[in-house]
Protein backbone atom coordinates (compact mmCIF):
# COMPACT_ATOMS: atom_id res chain seq x y z
CA UNK A 1 0.00 0.00 0.00
CA UNK A 2 1.33 3.61 -0.90
CA UNK A 3 2.14 5.83 2.19
CA UNK A 4 -0.68 8.09 3.11
CA UNK A 5 0.66 11.96 1.73
CA UNK A 6 -0.69 14.62 4.80
CA UNK A 7 -1.48 17.75 2.86
CA UNK A 8 -3.09 21.01 3.46
CA UNK A 9 -5.92 21.78 0.98
CA UNK A 10 -3.62 24.43 0.17
CA UNK A 11 -0.98 21.87 -0.75
CA UNK A 12 -3.17 19.83 -2.67
CA UNK A 13 -4.28 22.70 -4.22
CA UNK A 14 -0.23 23.32 -5.31
CA UNK A 15 0.52 19.88 -6.01
CA UNK A 16 -3.26 19.52 -8.82
CA UNK A 17 -2.04 23.44 -10.18
CA UNK A 18 1.90 21.77 -10.69
CA UNK A 19 0.39 18.71 -12.12
CA UNK A 20 -1.97 21.04 -15.02
CA UNK A 21 1.09 23.22 -16.02
CA UNK A 22 3.41 19.87 -16.34
CA UNK A 23 0.19 18.37 -18.51
CA UNK A 24 -0.57 20.76 -20.58
CA UNK A 25 2.17 23.42 -20.95
CA UNK A 26 5.30 21.78 -20.35
CA UNK A 27 4.56 18.26 -22.14
CA UNK A 28 3.52 21.02 -25.17
CA UNK A 29 6.84 22.73 -24.71
CA UNK A 30 8.89 19.23 -24.79
CA UNK A 31 7.19 17.87 -27.66
CA UNK A 32 7.92 21.09 -29.86
CA UNK A 33 11.63 20.40 -28.74
CA UNK A 34 11.73 17.09 -29.68
CA UNK A 35 10.18 18.35 -33.10
CA UNK A 36 12.88 20.99 -33.69
CA UNK A 37 15.31 18.62 -32.41
CA UNK A 38 14.56 15.81 -35.03
CA UNK A 39 14.83 18.46 -37.54
CA UNK A 40 18.54 18.82 -37.39
CA UNK A 41 18.92 15.62 -38.79
CA UNK A 42 21.05 12.26 -37.55
CA UNK A 43 19.56 11.64 -34.03
CA UNK A 44 23.22 9.66 -33.03
CA UNK A 45 24.99 12.83 -32.58
CA UNK A 46 22.04 15.30 -31.81
CA UNK A 47 22.79 16.82 -28.04
CA UNK A 48 19.53 18.89 -28.55
CA UNK A 49 17.74 15.58 -29.06
CA UNK A 50 19.25 14.03 -26.24
CA UNK A 51 18.65 16.73 -23.81
CA UNK A 52 15.14 17.18 -25.06
CA UNK A 53 14.47 13.31 -24.34
CA UNK A 54 16.32 13.94 -20.99
CA UNK A 55 13.95 16.79 -20.19
CA UNK A 56 10.68 14.68 -21.35
CA UNK A 57 11.92 12.03 -18.73
CA UNK A 58 12.38 13.66 -15.77
CA UNK A 59 8.78 15.88 -16.63
CA UNK A 60 7.03 12.93 -16.98
CA UNK A 61 8.75 11.17 -13.93
CA UNK A 62 7.16 14.18 -11.97
CA UNK A 63 4.05 14.14 -13.58
CA UNK A 64 4.22 10.32 -12.18
CA UNK A 65 4.98 11.22 -8.62
CA UNK A 66 2.46 13.93 -8.30
CA UNK A 67 -0.26 11.39 -9.75
CA UNK A 68 0.47 9.31 -6.80
CA UNK A 69 0.79 11.60 -4.49
CA UNK A 70 -2.74 13.22 -5.07
CA UNK A 71 -4.23 9.83 -5.30
CA UNK A 72 -2.67 9.25 -1.90
CA UNK A 73 -3.74 12.60 0.11
CA UNK A 74 -5.30 12.93 2.98
CA UNK A 75 -6.36 16.50 3.10
CA UNK A 76 -5.98 17.67 6.58
CA UNK A 77 -9.66 18.66 8.44
CA UNK A 78 -8.76 21.63 10.57
CA UNK A 79 -12.11 22.87 10.87
CA UNK A 80 -12.44 19.63 13.52
CA UNK A 81 -9.11 19.89 14.89
CA UNK A 82 -8.48 19.69 18.39
CA UNK A 83 -6.72 22.86 19.69
CA UNK A 84 -5.40 21.62 23.34
CA UNK A 85 -2.31 19.85 21.31
CA UNK A 86 -0.04 20.67 18.52
CA UNK A 87 -0.59 18.61 15.13
CA UNK A 88 0.09 18.36 11.72
CA UNK A 89 -1.48 21.62 9.78
CA UNK A 90 -1.00 23.77 13.08
CA UNK A 91 0.89 26.72 13.97
CA UNK A 92 3.13 26.84 16.97
CA UNK A 93 4.19 29.90 18.41
CA UNK A 94 7.42 28.95 20.65
CA UNK A 95 9.67 30.39 22.99
CA UNK A 96 13.34 28.80 22.84
CA UNK A 97 14.30 28.61 26.34
CA UNK A 98 17.50 28.78 25.97
CA UNK A 99 18.19 31.94 23.54
CA UNK A 100 15.15 33.50 25.24
CA UNK A 101 13.62 33.97 21.20
CA UNK A 102 10.52 33.59 19.96
CA UNK A 103 9.87 31.52 16.81
CA UNK A 104 6.62 30.21 14.70
CA UNK A 105 6.80 26.68 12.99
CA UNK A 106 3.83 25.45 10.58
CA UNK A 107 3.95 22.13 11.30
CA UNK A 108 3.11 20.49 8.06
CA UNK A 109 3.54 16.74 6.04
CA UNK A 110 6.77 16.34 4.44
CA UNK A 111 5.53 17.24 0.86
CA UNK A 112 5.30 20.56 2.24
CA UNK A 113 8.12 21.22 4.07
CA UNK A 114 10.09 25.05 3.63
CA UNK A 115 12.11 25.12 6.66
CA UNK A 116 13.57 28.46 5.12
CA UNK A 117 9.69 29.90 5.54
CA UNK A 118 8.91 28.37 8.81
CA UNK A 119 7.14 25.19 7.26
CA UNK A 120 8.29 22.13 9.15
CA UNK A 121 7.74 18.15 8.58
CA UNK A 122 5.57 16.61 11.11
CA UNK A 123 8.76 13.80 10.24
CA UNK A 124 11.80 16.51 10.96
CA UNK A 125 12.95 16.19 14.95
CA UNK A 126 11.40 19.56 15.91
CA UNK A 127 7.91 18.91 13.97
CA UNK A 128 7.80 15.26 15.82
CA UNK A 129 8.70 16.43 19.11
CA UNK A 130 6.36 19.45 19.21
CA UNK A 131 3.54 16.71 18.00
CA UNK A 132 0.89 16.22 21.14
CA UNK A 133 2.16 18.67 23.56
CA UNK A 134 -0.13 21.49 24.60
CA UNK A 135 0.14 25.33 25.51
CA UNK A 136 2.14 26.02 28.35
CA UNK A 137 4.51 22.23 28.29
CA UNK A 138 8.08 22.51 28.18
CA UNK A 139 9.40 20.29 25.50
CA UNK A 140 12.98 19.39 24.72
CA UNK A 141 14.27 18.08 21.26
CA UNK A 142 16.91 16.43 20.66
CA UNK A 143 18.56 17.33 17.09
CA UNK A 144 20.78 15.44 14.30
CA UNK A 145 23.92 17.77 15.18
CA UNK A 146 23.73 16.13 18.99
CA UNK A 147 22.37 19.41 20.67
CA UNK A 148 18.88 19.46 22.91
CA UNK A 149 16.94 22.22 21.86
CA UNK A 150 14.23 23.46 24.61
CA UNK A 151 10.93 25.20 24.34
CA UNK A 152 8.00 26.43 25.89
CA UNK A 153 4.74 26.45 23.67
CA UNK A 154 2.75 29.90 24.29
CA UNK A 155 0.10 29.51 21.26
CA UNK A 156 -1.37 27.12 18.92
CA UNK A 157 -3.66 28.11 16.35
CA UNK A 158 -5.05 27.03 12.93
CA UNK A 159 -3.74 29.03 9.55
Amino acid sequence: MAKEVLLTSEGLEKLEQELEELKTVKRKDIADKIKLAISFGDLSENSEYDEAKNEQAMIESRIAQLQAMIKNAKVLDMENADMNSVSVGMKVRLKDLDFDEEEVFHIVGSTEADPDNGRISDESPIGKGLLGHKVGEKVSIPVPSGAVINYEILEITID
